[in-house]
């Protein structure tokens, strides 16, 4: 092999780490501060820039013919900005719609797009346009010396650094943008807000946030959306330069239809469509009967959706729809630019404003002090002018005789080279007494300019009152009223699986063996339905379809199922235990269900209890949750209904015939546990089964206790329960003979 020196002289030689570094950090930089980010000034990135400055070369003001958008893009592209034409084209067609931008800077003849479908614009060749009227503003100053030029990209011609903005373009239309390792999205804002707020903080510098934001109420997007976030999270946003707006959809009644006329900033109206049609193809809104698009010219948006009846709750069926779809959405903020000093950054509301002023007042000075230039070369042109005019006889003499008239009339009367060229060029007919006139007068006018304009550079106060006065014209010709109101609105909250269910009456019925299923009605024979072969009627809770029916076994532990998903009650159901996992042995021994605040009495027969609310015992996990402690030896009893706490009297009864009433108020509510002594049972006899306590129910102030001894039965009202009334805990007092074994409590309402 031959060793081969492939180093030449003078060629650089860098570390591939080195030289990676450099290229990727450059190629970020370009990204940042050429492509991706706007310039504080004029609120534009560098593509939208270079297409306005562009357009306002080819003559394309607001006042000009429309002309063909390619030809636009071709001298954007061919003399600033070397990228596709489909990127510049893009660029410019965003600046022209008016749903995307808040104050469009060009405008289109020809399809630019839909607000249903912003990418829809025709091809440039097809379409035509020049420069909006709301343009100017940036454009105005161009020529005046106010701004800094730098050579394009072959150096053949000059372009802007920046334009000289009038107003605060950058939050007046805001931008979104994607750069490396940072990105921006700046909100839109209405221009008469903008100007108030810029004219508070050259009135009062020292003004904060919040007396800002007495001006600039929030942003202010090119739709009538409202906004829906509270003044505290857009003030935070304001205040750190990050944050997220929320925007909601408008809607009224019209009969019981409901009709959207406003969506969100770029939101899909067919979008929207697709989104609830899908949820109706899905059955998750049983609710909603139809879905119209009644969209036309004199209504560019109205969505129409009917509900299936009058009783449907249009609020909650919206809330969930704004929960659901993009008829509500959350758009980011994130005040990322490039401020005055060339820096990218994250900067706060306030901290934009101050430094656009100061970028706003520079720009005016210089303006001021190159028309100041322009005065004091035309005042040194017109004072040669006149002392020609003053020595006319001389000045012909030396015209006509002398072979260097220009340095003859430098030396004869002390002219500058300017002054000597101006004389020379002048026609004879301009050198009649009325152009001396004319003179006389322009020269007069000029000193009085400029006397004006040496006052304004002396003073900050006439330059603050100056940048005042313009900020008003601006905000006075091109300013409107907000679009986007700011409502304070609740969360919105979709709708869950059991809302959306139909609230129909239904019977739960479980069987001896475990076997369940759902019977339509309340009405329902449950003891006389068909059941398997050895098995039979156990027990049935009546509630609604919507509700979950709640079952304890043996152990005390109880089960959540959702009473829609169980079989109908025309077959013989499917076992409970596909549902839920229950202990070994464990037996199914009652159920209950209801609102989630509703009340259960839940005790075992050792003499203990407690009052607990549904939601407290419901559990989404199929072994269930541990609801009721049981003491030793002792067995859960079912569950029983509590219409009213604070009225009701608990009546429990022994196996020895001791019946004992109290006040159901006594009794604690708890989530789970043991609960407190309802009855007093020794705790030796419960476990040897001697004496256990057979029931305990909960009468109403009306109601009447039924007490079932074998085939007698004794009815009792609360006023026939005086002797049997004591405090929660005691033994109780007997009952009659013939009901010392009691079978069972009921209640007659």
């Amino acid at each position: 092999m031959v060793d081969v020196d492939y180093s030449a002289e003078g060629v650089e030689q860098l570390p591939l780490k080195q030289y990676t570094e450099k290229a990727y950090l450059d190629y970020s930089m370009y990204v940042i501060l050429d492509r991706a980010l706007p310039h504080i000034g004029d609120g534009l990135k560098p593509v939208q820039r270079r297409i306005i400055y562009a357009m306002s070369e080819l003559g394309l003001r607001s006042t000009a013919k429309h002309k063909k958008s390619a030809r636009t893009v071709g001298d954007v592209i061919g003399k600033y900005h070397p990228h596709g034409d489909s990127a510049a084209y893009e660029a410019m067609v965003l600046m022209a719609q008016s749903f995307s931008f808040r104050y469009p800077l060009v405008d289109g003849q020809g399809n630019w797009g839909a607000p249903d479908d912003p990418k829809s614009f025709a091809a440039m060749r097809y379409t035509e346009s020049r420069l909006a009227r709301f343009s100017q503003v940036l454009l105005d100053e161009l020529g005046q010396g106010t701004v800094d030029w730098a050579p394009n990209f072959d150096g053949t011609m000059e372009e802007p650094t920046v334009l000289p903005a009038r107003v605060p373009s950058l939050l007046l239309n805001g931008t979104t943008g994607i750069a490396v390792g940072m990105a921006t999205d700046i909100p839109p804002h209405n221009l008469r807000e903008v100007v108030s707020a810029c004219i508070r903080l050259i009135e009062t510098p020292s003004a904060g946030l919040s007396e800002i934001m007495e001006h600039i109420q929030g942003p202010d997007y090119p739709t009538e959306a409202e906004i829906i976030s509270s003044r505290q999270d857009i003030e935070q946003a304001y205040r750190t330069g990050r944050g997220s707006i929320k925007m909601r959809a408008v809607y009224s009644m019209e009969g019981s239809d409901v009709v959207i006329t406003a969506l969100p900033h770029q939101t899909s109206g067919a979008k929207i469509l697709e989104q609830v049609a899908a949820q109706m193809q899905a059955k998750k809104l049983p609710m909603v009967a139809d879905l119209r698009d009644e969209s036309d010219h004199e209504n560019p948006t109205r969505l129409v959706i009917e509900p299936r009846s009058n009783r449907v709750d249009t609020e909650s069926l919206m809330s969930h729809l704004f929960a659901s779809t993009d008829l509500e959405r959350s758009y980011r903020v994130n005040l990322n630019l490039i401020g005055i000093d060339g820096r990218p950054g994250v900067k706060g509301l306030l901290e934009i404003l101050k430094e656009w002023i100061v970028f706003r007042t520079e720009t005016t000075r210089r303006r001021l002090n190159f028309r100041l230039d322009k005065i004091n070369a035309r005042l040194h042109v017109l004072e040669g002018l006149l002392i020609a005019f003053l020595n006319l006889d001389e000045v012909i003499r030396i015209v006509r005789e002398e072979d260097h008239p220009k340095q003859a009339l430098i030396e004869t009367f002390n002219l500058s080279e300017v002054q000597a060229d101006h004389i020379l060029d002048t026609k004879l007919r301009q050198l009649a007494r009325l152009e001396e006139m004319k003179l006389r007068g322009e020269e007069a006018e000029l000193l009085e300019e400029k006397a004006g304009i040496e006052k304004v550079l002396s003073s900050d106060a006439r330059m603050k009152t100056k940048v005042k006065k313009e900020l008003i014209a601006a905000a006075e010709e091109y300013g409107d009223e907000r679009r986007s109101p700011i409502v304070a609105r609740g969360e919105a909250k979709a709708l869950s699986e059991t809302d959306l269910l139909s609230a129909d009456p239904v019977t739960v019925v479980m069987s001896d063996k475990g076997w369940i299923r759902a019977a339509k009605g309340h009405e329902v024979d449950a003891a006389n339905l068909s059941y398997k072969s050895g098995d039979q009627f156990k027990f049935a809770v009546c509630g609604k379809s919507n509700q979950p029916v709640v079952v304890f076994d043996s152990t005390g532990r109880s089960y959540a199922i959702p009473a829609h998903t169980l079989p109908s009650a025309r077959g013989q159901g499917e076992p409970v235990t596909g549902r839920v996992n229950p202990p070994s042995g464990a037996t199914f021994i009652g159920g209950l269900m209801g609102a989630d605040d509703q009340y259960y009495l839940l005790s075992t027969d050792a003499g203990y209890g407690f009052f607990a609310k549904i939601g407290d015992l419901i559990s989404k996990n199929k072994a269930g949750k541990a609801s009721v402690s049981i003491p030793k030896g002792a067995e859960v009893l079912p569950p029983q209904s509590v219409a009213d706490l604070e009225s009701s009297y608990i009546a429990a009864v022994s196996n020895e015939g001791r019946l004992l009433v109290f006040a159901a108020a006594e009794l604690p509510v708890l989530a789970k546990g043991k609960g407190n002594k309802i009855m007093n049972i020794p705790a030796t006899r419960v476990q040897s089964r001697e004496e256990f306590m057979v029931a305990a129910v909960v009468m109403g102030p009306d109601d009447v206790l039924v007490v079932r001894a074998g085939k007698r039965h004794l009815n009792l009202k609360v006023s026939d329960l005086e002797h049997y009334q004591g405090e929660r805990g005691r033994r109780g007092n007997k009952l009659p003979r013939g009901f010392q074994r009691v079978d069972s409590l009921e209640i007659q309402s």
